[in-house]
């Protein structure tokens, strides 16, 4: 996965292996303080959609943020780990019949497939706001305010502004709606739908972990900045990787968003001026964080890995 980037290698098993143990541990069978009982079935599927698969790029932009103010990995990894809950939500739900209709996700049977419609829709409802409940522990922060800010941030990175209000952008340019099939999308359009369904989760795993390290202004600036391009690029990259890459090594199906007609920067410009906009987009990622000199290295090489990943 990250043969070219050894160094991000080694960040990645660490990160991956911290977000799956605080994953575990929040997804035990044991109930927590306020909860009468952990139904058996709704807790499998939950594990089954959030555990023992994926890169983990969300929590790591966290770890690896929070760590340019000296926050070490233990004290940053219950926020990454709620990030990782968001994300895992979305993927549990666009995988449904109503969205993207799925059948295999990290090399594995969706949700959906191994359990049921009506157990993938709770299973994505809990772990939306399992974020939410890891958030408001004072393991996230043991300042209340950071913790508050942690919360806002995400939610807004989640809800009707970010992500899922970036997919229904999607359904409708889809012509999910109306009937009329697939709308034809300007550039901004697609930037901006891109942006909300995609890069705002990124973005804010960059923000989240500004937060925890209590980063000045010109600071967070400098790493919305990093944050906004990444996102972008990871778009990008994910377009090309359908019109590209290959079931075995992407573990879930492609070519769907080319078949089904989908206004992407890809569809638009064509392959090679979408390369040429996915490098731009490394090029100012990589650029806004030199004021971080040296420790930024770890960010720096995960945007080229966005770019230049083959799953």
């Amino acid at each position: 996965m990250t043969r070219a980037f050894p160094l991000l290698a080694a960040r990645f098993q660490a990160v991956a292996a911290a977000t799956e143990q605080r994953l575990a541990l929040a997804l035990a069978a044991a109930p927590e303080a306020g909860e009468r009982r952990r139904p058996e079935r709704l807790l499998a599927a939950m594990r089954h959609g959030a555990l023992d698969g994926g890169k983990r790029l969300r929590p790591l932009l966290v770890v690896e943020t929070a760590a340019l103010f000296g926050i070490p990995l233990d004290a940053a990894i219950t926020a990454a780990a709620a990030v990782e809950c968001v994300h895992c939500y979305s993927l549990v739900h666009d995988d449904l019949p109503a969205m993207d209709n799925d059948d295999l996700r990290r090399g594995r049977p969706t949700v959906h497939k191994a359990f049921d419609e009506a157990s993938a829709i709770l299973a994505g409802d809990g772990l939306l706001t399992l974020a939410f409940d890891l958030l408001a522990g004072e393991d996230a922060h043991p300042d209340a305010a950071v913790r508050i800010a942690l919360v806002r941030a995400l939610a807004r990175a989640a809800g009707l502004g970010g992500m899922a209000g970036g997919q229904i952008l999607d359904l409708a340019a889809e012509g999910r709606f109306d009937g009329t099939g697939p709308q034809a999308l300007t550039m901004a359009e697609i930037r901006d739908l891109q942006a909300m369904k995609t890069g705002a989760l990124l973005a804010v795993s960059v923000e989240a972990g500004a937060l925890l390290g209590r980063a000045d202004d010109s600071q967070r600036t400098a790493l919305a900045t990093y944050g906004k391009a990444l996102g972008a690029a990871f778009q990008i990259a994910d377009d090309l990787l359908d019109v590209e890459g290959t079931v075995e090594a992407m573990g879930k199906s492609v070519g769907k968003d080319r078949d089904a007609g989908k206004a992407t920067l890809v569809s638009a410009l064509g392959l090679d001026a979408a390369r040429a906009v996915l490098a731009d987009l490394v090029d100012e990622a990589n650029t806004a964080l030199a004021p971080f000199g040296a420790r930024g290295e770890t960010l720096a090489a995960a945007a080229c890995f966005v770019a230049e990943r083959q799953n």
